[in-house]
């Protein structure tokens, strides 16, 4: 199988994970519509996409707003007539304990770009999914999967993704729109250099170690694969694959790997 021709719509596609899977998707020959608020880091992204072959256009926009969902949308089909693949991949991040935040509209934003900005996107890219018997693919994480302590608002973002995509799979069935759900575990992107601190402002620290955790070359690999063979969904790590069955019958223990995994990334920042 291959992505030759489809028409794949990527948020968030101005670095990381949706930088990278711009590259690989073009290198297959797909038609692409990249968005990202910064239009100068998605023209970087487009120009080398278009080095590969691949048919591009870029929109600039916060997906956090419906009228600029329907931008994108429109802006697709008004290039190319149709759309095959939504892949909702935009997001935010926050390194904050709960009990440390004042102000709680840092959750709304994060809820508003992470799962409200899927939520628009599909709304209203649906219509024309259905008319091609496309695909749907939602970028969570484990934390979509799991609690993790210093990410609660993130967290509820991407549990609010997985109950969303999953009942919308439900409704869909044989209608010929796959729903595809990602769960990535840590990945070498930018999202956690830019993440929310309790002020609200960028915290401005990397708290993982990047020798321990996945390439993003890697992760793009794994979730094209997915992508390409309309996978139900696909849980990147071991690790969080072994943990849903833990889960199930220690949810304590799984618990205080959470808590343990987090207090070894700090000591990791107080040691940089």
């Amino acid at each position: 199988m291959s992505m030759k021709d489809n028409v794949v719509i990527i948020t968030g596609a101005s670095t990381g994970i949706g930088e990278e899977l711009a590259y690989r998707l073009a290198k297959q020959g797909a038609k692409l519509v990249l968005t990202a608020r910064r239009l100068d880091e998605l023209n970087r992204v487009a120009e080398t996409a278009t080095g590969y072959g691949a048919r591009v256009i870029t929109v600039s926009a916060d997906v956090a707003k419906s009228d600029e969902c329907k931008k994108i949308i429109d802006a697709a089909i008004a290039e190319f007539g149709r759309i095959d693949t939504l892949m909702c991949n935009a997001g935010m991040t926050m390194w904050a304990k709960f009990a440390d935040i004042d102000d709680v509209s840092i959750l709304e934003r994060i809820m508003q770009v992470n799962y409200m900005g899927a939520v628009y996107c599909t709304h209203h890219a649906l219509p024309h999914l259905l008319k091609t018997k496309g695909r749907i693919v939602g970028i969570a994480s484990l934390t979509g999967l799991v609690g993790v302590p210093t990410r609660t608002g993130y967290a509820a973002s991407k549990h609010a993704m997985r109950g969303f995509f999953d009942s919308l799979r439900i409704e869909l069935d044989e209608s010929g729109v796959s729903v595809t759900m990602v769960y990535p575990g840590f990945v070498a992107t930018g999202i956690r250099e830019n993440a929310t601190g309790a002020d609200g402002k960028a915290a401005k620290i990397d708290p993982v170690n990047k020798d321990e955790v996945m390439s993003v070359d890697e992760c793009a690999r794994i979730i094209e694969d997915a992508i390409v063979s309309r996978k139900r969904e696909e849980i990147m790590t071991l690790k969080g694959k072994v943990g849903q069955w833990i889960k199930l019958i220690a949810p304590g223990f799984v618990d205080g790997l959470a808590k343990k995994a987090v207090a070894g990334n700090l000591k990791y920042v107080e040691k940089k």
